[in-house]
């Protein structure tokens, strides 16, 4: 310490103007030149670094706010979000039930559907049938009465004379075409 405060002393007298130097103790002339700068910084800097510290300061609360608004708009849309979710989750169970349902009223009605197409259809196949059997048992009478016509026929026309034969002929063709008529 000696040293800082002989440099101190020595400021007190000058050298001579010829002699001008450099005082190369770096110990004595260090804290000197310290509290120069330092000194100088504070006096002009202080207001400089108010500035920048003041307007860092506004940066970082303007940025809180804007993450704060940006946290409650983020938080309102979840809540939007998730009110919505529930809502098609609601939407899809209600489908989901009456899908099941309507699948059971669409089976349902399928099967009385072709339920009444198979009685249709079995009725269609009775009335065939009893027209089919009509049909032959009127075939099986035709044939049957063409025969015994024709075994009469036979009988007559050995029997009779011609003339009686001629009338036998003509009423019996008069019985057939109103048979005829009546059976088409």
């Amino acid at each position: 310490m000696k040293n800082v405060t002989d440099s101190f002393v020595s400021l007190g007298h000058w050298p001579s103007a010829g002699s001008f130097g450099f005082n190369t103790d770096i110990l004595a002339t260090n804290p000197i030149n310290l509290s120069v700068v330092l000194g100088v910084l504070i006096y002009f800097g202080k207001g400089v670094l108010t500035d920048l510290l003041d307007n860092r300061k506004q940066r970082i609360l303007s940025t809180i706010r804007n993450s704060e608004e940006l946290r409650r708009s983020a938080i309102e849309q979840l809540e939007k979000a998730r009110y919505r979710l529930r809502k098609v989750e609601t939407e899809a169970d209600e489908y989901r039930v009456n899908g099941y349902s309507e699948i059971e009223r669409e089976k349902a009605n399928l099967i009385n559907a072709t339920s009444d197409s198979l009685e249709r259809l079995e009725n269609y196949k009775n009335e065939t049938l009893r027209f089919e059997q009509q049909r032959a048992i009127n075939q099986v009478r035709q044939r049957v009465f063409q025969q015994a016509l024709e075994g009469a026929l036979g009988t007559l026309n050995t029997c009779l004379n011609s003339e009686l034969h001629f009338r036998t002929i003509s009423a019996n063709i008069g019985i057939l075409g109103t048979m005829e008529e009546i059976t088409n």
